[in-house]
């Protein structure tokens, strides 16, 4: 199910249909929402401000907007010519576990570090991978190092040190990437930086994180590296995860 609103007049008019053909998506954020919670919706909120500076009526407005009961993938947008939208979403079916494949063709981002102009790009080489049985595609550099994901960060572990891409990799600011990486601090546990070939990643535990799955373990890699689990440790970390949420307002 979605309900798509526009923000017209301080206020959020509902549509019957919404013609986006002639629009470039400027910003968008999304975030899961259950039974009236979420994970660190101030940092969605301000990754969306940061490219959306005068959307603070729009996001409060949006946010109020969500039952508190069922299960939600809501959606704001800020499109060019100007223009806010909301889609309240139905959550799709969530996943433990996915499958990748290395995106071959040419790096598809525009704006690498917003969340936003990009998604139909994303789209794209998502879906010319899953042809390979994969259920995400890896952005690597143009010297063949890991990035992120179309619709995810990436984080591994060496032993027990959690490790991701160097920060200066240009990319989407993870808001669940980054709320386990402080986990990972607060409970004193090394995290480190490392720029890595998908090869370099065989023999480690390689997480696929997102706002709709939270942490999927990644269990294969199409003719990539081969890849391992510590039994317990995924589990652990979603309980972890899940008990930062907090009401949505």
């Amino acid at each position: 199910m979605e309900s798509i609103y526009r923000w017209d007049g301080g206020a959020l008019d509902a549509l019957e249909y919404c013609d986006m053909t002639q629009s470039r998506i400027v910003a968008a954020d999304s975030w899961f929402v259950t039974e009236g919670t979420a994970l660190a919706l101030p940092l969605h909120r301000a990754r969306f401000l940061a490219a959306a500076p005068d959307g603070a009526d729009f996001w409060d407005a949006a946010v109020a907007a969500i039952p508190r009961e069922g299960d939600w993938f809501p959606r704001v947008e800020l499109h060019e010519p100007a223009r806010y939208v909301f889609r309240l979403r139905s959550a799709p079916e969530r996943a433990r576990s996915a499958v990748l494949a290395t995106w071959t063709g040419p790096d598809p981002r525009t704006e690498p570090t917003v969340k936003g102009p990009d998604l139909s790009a994303m789209l794209r080489i998502r879906t010319a991978v899953q042809a390979e049985g994969a259920d995400e595609a890896v952005i690597l550099t143009e010297d063949g190092y890991v990035v992120e994901g179309a619709y995810s960060a990436l984080l591994w572990w060496r032993g027990e040190i959690l490790c991701g891409p160097p920060a200066a990799f240009d990319r989407v600011d993870s808001v669940t990437a980054r709320s386990v990486l402080t986990l990972a601090r607060a409970l004193g546990i090394d995290t480190h930086e490392e720029a890595v070939t998908p090869a370099e990643l065989d023999g480690t535990e390689l997480w696929a994180l997102s706002a709709l799955h939270g942490i999927r373990i990644v269990t294969a890699w199409v003719d990539g590296p081969s890849l391992a689990e510590k039994p317990g440790r995924l589990a652990q970390w979603r309980t972890r995860l899940d008990a930062l949420r907090k009401p949505v307002g």
